[in-house]
């Protein structure tokens, strides 16, 4: 079976090192026993996905999408009609080019809380409701 170093299970799941040495020591994340602590692949999986169903949606609209990624809005570059929003969910950064109207209606600024709706080759950005 597969398994991480401390430092591999962090960047793969997004948070710091000290992060997931603190699950380990809560016994959230078991370790194999060898020195240095390693994460079984398996266990590794298993709280990726409990991370990923535990993210904070950002609307109560129903949606068929699959792929939203939740985050912060890390730019907003205007150019005339046209702006490109930058989004860092975790370890992805997801760039959507829209119309500044979108922008404005959708109130998008440096440290929005937003999701990046990806199904096919469009990305959908969305806000939570107020």
């Amino acid at each position: 079976m597969p398994s991480f170093k401390i430092a591999d299970a962090a960047r793969l799941l997004g948070v710091s090192d000290d992060t997931v040495r603190r699950w380990v020591d809560a016994g959230t994340l078991p370790t194999t026993g060898a020195t240095p602590a390693e994460i079984p692949g398996d266990a590794l999986a298993a709280r990726a996905v409990d991370l990923a169903a535990a993210a904070p949606g950002t609307t109560d609209v129903p949606s068929s999408a699959r792929n939203r990624f939740v985050g912060l809005v890390t730019r907003v570059q205007r150019d005339g009609l046209m702006a490109q929003v930058d989004i860092q969910s975790g370890p992805h950064r997801v760039v959507s080019l829209m119309s500044s109207e979108a922008v404005d209606e959708l109130g998008l600024e440096v440290g929005s809380l937003a999701a990046a709706v990806v199904k096919a080759t469009h990305v959908i950005v969305e806000t939570p409701r107020v």
